[in-house]
């Protein structure tokens, strides 16, 4: 039998510890995402897996929030974040300072997620889309590639959240194997 750690066993980092440890080299983009709780859960898997930053655009909450809390536990404490009013504005921002951007979207020519390879030394932005019509497309015109998570059911899309926990474990475990 396997018994339950206790939270105090887990031997988890303050937000201080958190804020000095060396991140991935990778910014979490939600474009216009509606759902409070679908950022708490983005600012909460960012903190999990040592994201760099999200970057909060157009229509999307920004803390504090109560609502965004619930679902981040104190993550949009720790995660070190930026509004835009648009997504261009951001990806703009981001492919000036370096990075690779890539739309986590359907598109024509996608890379499907397991083919996505990354190298040492760079760094990268995946951009999230609205709940209901994804990344804009103004916005996967901007971005060096579009990321797509193969499915195999009727569905045709996951929750964004989902989606942005399934994308950010995948390039934490490619990025920490280089």
């Amino acid at each position: 039998m396997s018994i339950k750690k206790k939270i105090t066993e887990l031997n988890r980092l303050s937000v201080e510890k958190f804020k000095e440890t060396e991140k991935i080299p990778l910014i979490v983009v939600l474009d216009n995402v509606r759902s409070l709780h679908n950022v708490g859960s983005v600012f909460r898997t960012a903190d999990a897996f040592l994201v760099e930053g999200v970057y909060l655009c157009g229509i999307t909450s920004v803390p504090p929030n109560a609502e965004i809390h619930k679902s981040a536990l104190g993550a949009e404490f720790s995660v070190d974040w930026r509004y835009f009013e648009d997504a261009c504005e951001a990806v703009s921002d981001l492919k000036c300072a370096g990075y690779t951007v890539f739309a986590v979207e359907q598109v024509e020519n996608s890379i499907k997620l397991p083919d996505l390879q990354l190298e040492k030394g760079r760094k990268y932005a995946v951009v999230l889309g609205n709940e209901v019509k994804g990344v804009q497309q103004a916005v996967v015109d901007m971005c060096d590639a579009s990321v797509e998570i193969p499915q195999f059911g009727t569905k045709h899309s996951l929750n964004v959240s989902i989606a942005g926990g399934v994308v950010i474990w995948e390039v934490f475990r490619k990025i920490t194997a280089i």
